[in-house]
């Protein structure tokens, strides 16, 4: 279907930690016109001399058309194209910042993974509700760890959107021979999937802190799935979307590499830290921990079993020896791994 034309440039990009830098650098990489803007006026500084971020993504120089925008109402005044890439605890605020000075029907995205704090909706419905029907809003997201992106190494993500026009143009402006991106509708699907494999990685970042070894890796990857497409069905999202980049696969990427904030602050509880101790020594935003009760509340609203999550909420949030939420979950009852009935034979 031929779709018309979307002009997203010049794009700004808020926040200029590791992900935003990285896709400011993707899609300026394919010559479009990108400010960098970030709430650190001393980081912005360095950046603007070193025409790099050596803070989050060392040695690697910025594209010529990537440019460090150090006034936040001037970033925003010319742009056609808004992209977020703060914390979850942050992104309401952030709306709330841009709203007074965002063009008529200028779009936004962002590639921030998790759920509003408190009220424990989703990022799009917190959007929708601050900034109206009248900008197109997209998410990004799928297995990508920032350094990897940046250093122009393959990867594959996913742009959900329910206005089409916006998804393909965006996904166009990010797309490279190395960085693959695809389009679709399901927005639910993509942030259930986004949300919950955070929550996953603690676990299984726990479970290779006690030294349970690949088999325990493997299954509660397998398990953990499980219980996305169990809140996914509840809450109607796509099947297909959670066996897809944003679904599996970002599940597999984040709880199997030591890049993910999330498996590092699992694998320092695994090894005996306490949740502070843990936390200070990963030292960056952990969206799982955010995440993780915000699930939970939403599977016992649904009346669907997230035994996983639940355990690793009583290890965040209860004090609960992780050996002991190990335990618990071996110690269910056998069952059935499917829980449809088994096929009959036709006589």
């Amino acid at each position: 279907m031929s779709l018309p034309a979307t002009n997203l440039f010049p794009t700004t990009v808020i926040g200029a930690g590791a992900w935003g830098t990285a896709l400011a650098i993707a899609i300026a990489r394919n010559g479009h016109e990108v400010l960098l803007w970030g709430r650190d006026s001393e980081h912005l500084a360095a950046m603007q001399k070193t025409h790099s971020n050596e803070r989050y993504l060392p040695g690697l120089p910025f594209p010529d058309t990537l440019t460090i925008a150090p006034d936040f109402e001037q970033a925003l005044k010319n742009s056609k194209h808004i992209l977020i890439s703060v914390p979850s605890i942050a992104f309401s605020e952030m709306l709330q910042k841009i709203k007074p000075l965002l063009a008529d029907k200028v779009p936004v995205s962002w590639a921030t993974k998790g759920l509003t704090p408190e009220t424990g909706h989703f990022l799009y419905d917190t959007a929708t509700t601050i900034l109206g029907v009248s900008h197109p809003l997209a998410v990004i997201s799928g297995p990508s760890f920032a350094a990897e992106v940046a250093k122009d190494l393959p990867t594959a993500i996913t742009v959900a959107a329910k206005d089409e026009t916006f998804s393909h143009a965006l996904a166009s402006a990010m797309h490279s021979p190395t960085f693959r991106a695809y389009t679709t509708h399901d927005v639910l699907g993509v942030q259930i999937g986004g949300t919950v494999k955070n929550v996953m990685a603690i676990a299984a970042g726990i479970a290779d802190g006690l030294g349970f070894g690949a088999n325990a890796r493997a299954a509660l990857i397998t398990r953990g799935m499980a219980e996305i497409l169990r809140l996914a069905a509840n809450l109607g999202a796509e099947t297909e979307t959670m066996f897809g980049l944003s679904g599996i696969g970002d599940l597999i990427l984040t709880c199997t590499d030591d890049q993910s904030r999330n498996r590092q602050l699992g694998l320092a509880i695994g090894r005996g830290l306490t949740v502070d101790q843990a936390v200070a020594e990963v030292g960056k935003t952990v969206e799982g921990m955010h995440a993780a009760r915000e699930v939970l509340l939403r599977a016992q609203q649904a009346g669907i079993e997230m035994p996983i999550v639940e355990q690793v909420c009583k290890i965040l949030f209860e004090g609960y020896d992780p050996r002991e939420s190990v335990q618990i979950l071996l110690n269910r009852e056998q069952k059935a791994e499917a829980s449809h009935p088994a096929p009959t034979k036709n006589n």
